[in-house]
């Protein structure tokens, strides 16, 4: 037998729901290890310092239909093989998705969530960057959507195990 909750006993369907109820910063950190010499060495070099960024995210379940979504960036900046500064946020919120389908919950904690939580990292990366002495770093917009879709079109063609 199946349990039903007040709305379902009266036939209506349970609204889908979506909320955000906080956002935070869970971690930072900036290190700059060649410091002081490598500001000289920006300055004097010939060859643009090189960045890479790292993303990813990750989604937990608090509660019933609670989840804390967690994007992490990790910004590294090299100068010939020598890093100058490396900066990592992993920026936070809080979400209630409560009546969705698993495959749209699994949608929005995979893209719109992240969506959401990108500017205030991007933010936080940039103060670090500019507070550590270098020169302001603008991250690109990201498309979390298409991010999403690559990440289920590689879980489709990944090999199943045998059982």
């Amino acid at each position: 037998m199946a349990d039903n909750t007040p709305a379902q006993a009266n036939g209506q369907a349970t609204q889908a729901q979506l909320a955000l109820q906080k956002i935070y910063v869970r971690d930072a950190s900036f290190e700059a290890p060649n410091a002081p010499q490598i500001f000289q060495e920006i300055g004097e070099s010939q060859q643009a310092p090189q960045v890479q960024l790292n993303l990813s995210h990750k989604a937990d379940q608090l509660a019933d239909g609670v989840f804390e979504v967690v994007l992490t960036l990790t910004l590294t900046c090299t100068l010939q093989d020598r890093t100058a500064y490396l900066a990592e946020v992993h920026q936070a919120g809080i979400f209630d998705v409560v009546g969705f389908a698993d495959a749209e919950r699994d949608a929005i904690l995979g893209s719109y969530c992240p969506n959401v939580l990108f500017p205030y990292a991007r933010q936080m990366i940039s103060d670090l960057v500019v507070n550590g002495g270098f020169p302001p770093f603008l991250l690109q917009p990201i498309n979390f959507d298409a991010l999403y879709g690559e990440q289920l079109r590689r879980r489709a063609e990944a090999p199943v195990a045998n059982a």
